[in-house]
């Protein structure tokens, strides 16, 4: 008999005993890389947004919330519009501490050529935009001209192809990096084409602006402040003294979403930290019962010659082996369901979902290959302690 070729026998020969051990192995696996993927994933999801946002203050009309949600909208990029006088703008540059400021333009297709559902349009002024031109710059570094634009990842058309929107061919220049919000499925563009494209809208019938011209409206204004003012104490001075507009801090807005996450995160975390404890105990419980069970079989490896140092190795190659294949299992099954239904994640919950790239990824399924084997080698080491343990003589005479 081959003794080295045992373990793997022993494996296969007894289907029950070992499925029951790998789904133990597998679920520990899944609580540890889906649970270390999804955390990691939320809080690239929040630093992609921080990013993205850029500015001390954002000033909407004050009816804005009412048509909306501003916190989807602003932040994830969910289709929505609503616009204010252009005249704001003046008032805001002229207030004390007031660094930079640029306004932006909402828009929501009727359709597109590229996908089936509405995609928000931003329109930005190329000549003060200070929050959006950094991050488009990343995948296009000139000038974004007329009837250009750049779209988020999500969108299947390419770069230099083109988009019709409300009837109108625009040329695709640029197309972006991942964010893990709804603005992976945003259009880019100056404010002259939104303008453009609002009239466009309107020559079709559909009702966007009541007597406005698109010439003298803007959707929200984002402000930078100088170093030493109160940010807060200028919020303020700009809802009392401006009835028609609402002004928000931007890491007021952040911060119910980072509340949320955390909440998340530190949900998510009890709870591999509660599985991983039940599982080893339940995985040491049953190697160690396993191995009472296996009296007479190591009984009768002794009889035959082998040693104690030989049988605590075969026991303990046993669980090592399942300890990697349990793992594997969990990993690849884990890998994916959470990279093929991203999107939808994303989308349920509500938050800014980034999956980690590839080097973070294997750094995780390094650490999670690592920790099970390791609790099934304790588990192994458990067992192969008891099962070098048996009075042979005894079992015999049993």
């Amino acid at each position: 008999m081959n003794i080295r070729k045992l373990p793997l026998k022993n494996i296969i020969m007894h289907k029950k005993r070992t499925a029951g051990l790998l789904i133990i192995l597998v679920v520990l696996t899944i609580a540890l890389f889906g649970g270390s993927l999804f955390i990691k994933s939320l809080n690239n999801g929040l630093d992609s947004l921080n990013e993205r946002l850029g500015s001390d203050i954002i000033v909407l009309p004050k009816d804005a919330e009412s048509e909306v949600d501003l916190k989807n909208l602003l932040l994830q990029g969910t289709p929505g519009y609503f616009y204010m006088d252009k005249s704001i703008l003046s008032e805001l540059e002229n207030i004390e501490g007031v660094d930079k400021i640029s306004a932006q333009y909402f828009l929501v297709s009727a359709n597109a050529d590229c996908c089936s559902v509405k995609v928000q349009i931003i329109g930005f002024d190329e000549k003060t935009d200070f929050t959006i031109k950094p991050w488009l710059h990343e995948s296009y570094k000139g000038v974004l001209k007329d009837n250009e634009i750049i779209v988020g990842s999500m969108l299947s058309t390419r770069v230099g192809h083109t988009l019709k929107l409300y009837g109108k061919e625009f040329l695709v220049v640029g197309k972006l990096e991942k964010t893990g919000t709804g603005l992976d499925t945003a259009v880019y563009t100056t404010g002259d084409t939104v303008k453009t494209l609002i009239g466009a809208a309107q020559d079709k019938g559909i009702s966007i602006l009541s007597k406005q011209s698109p010439d003298d409206v803007i959707s929200s204004v984002y402000i930078d402040i100088k170093d030493g003012y109160d940010i807060d104490s200028i919020v303020s001075d700009i809802n009392l003294g401006h009835n028609e507009v609402k002004a928000v801090r931007s890491k007021t807005m952040m911060t119910s979403t980072s509340d949320r996450l955390g909440i998340i995160s530190a949900a998510i975390s009890f709870l591999i930290k509660t599985i991983w404890v039940f599982a080893a105990v339940i995985l040491i419980a049953a190697f160690y019962i396993i191995t009472g069970e296996r009296k007479r079989e190591f009984a009768a490896l002794r009889v035959i010659g082998v040693s104690r140092k030989r049988l605590g190795i075969l026991v303990m190659s046993e669980a090592l082996i399942l300890g990697v294949v349990g793992s594997l299992i969990g990993i690849i099954m884990t890998g994916a369901v959470m990279y093929s239904f991203s999107v939808l994640i994303g989308t349920k919950l509500d938050l800014p979902y980034l999956l980690p790239g590839a080097f973070t990824a294997a750094y995780y399924i390094l650490v999670t290959f690592a920790g099970v084997v390791f609790i099934g080698a304790v588990s192994g080491l458990i067992s192969a302690y008891k099962a070098v343990s048996v009075d042979t003589a005894k079992i015999l005479r049993e």
